[in-house]
């Protein structure tokens, strides 16, 4: 069981789609599968081998999908309070503070017709959460600085993998620049 943990962790490995397109982070294990299958190939490995009782193998950190594998746009991540929070950066859009509690607030109230989708929520303290109340954004006087939109799928990524690899960046663009370990 050891063999699968790296560090107190287990390890990760990015999963690629066949264009290069960061798709999610699996567990070795299932890195492993995926290449013994033919799934997959391995882009970057790490510099140790991951052994068993009998063999030794490349200890893949990250692979591609050898077929391009379509991700449908349309359907979209349910909304978590944490993923919410990383889209907005943890803060509140409204005053942007970073201190204090934050909660999920609707732009259009829910009472009013407002659906719980990606580009309706956003991340608000408590203070100004309760201003807002029931209202529009125009009757409690408040405005958004950019609507609201659906996260990037690379935010999954690092909400997967909290501490981003340093040979993971040149995969994820800028979010695995301004998050990577060293």
């Amino acid at each position: 069981m050891s063999r699968w943990y790296f560090q107190g962790q287990v390890q990760q490995v990015l999963v690629l789609n066949a264009s290069y397109e960061p798709l999610n982070v699996c567990t070795v294990r299932r890195a492993h599968v995926l290449l013994y299958k033919g799934k997959a190939e391995v882009v970057e490995q790490l510099d140790q081998p991951l052994r068993s009782a009998t063999s030794s193998f490349i200890w893949p950190h990250v692979i591609r999908l050898v077929h391009y594998v379509r991700v449908p746009r349309a359907i979209q991540r349910k909304i978590s309070r944490r993923a919410l929070f990383a889209r907005d950066g943890w803060r509140c859009v409204y005053c942007g503070t970073t201190s204090g509690r934050l909660t999920l607030d609707h732009v259009v109230p829910r009472s009013k017709g407002g659906e719980s989708i990606w580009e309706n929520v956003v991340t608000a303290c408590a203070p100004c959460n309760l201003r807002k109340g029931d209202r529009s954004l125009e009757q409690a006087g408040m405005d958004l600085p950019h609507p609201p939109r659906p996260p990037q799928p690379v935010l999954f990524i690092k909400l997967a993998a909290p501490r981003i690899p340093q040979r993971w960046t040149p995969y994820l663009g800028d979010l695995g620049a301004a998050t990577a370990a060293a």
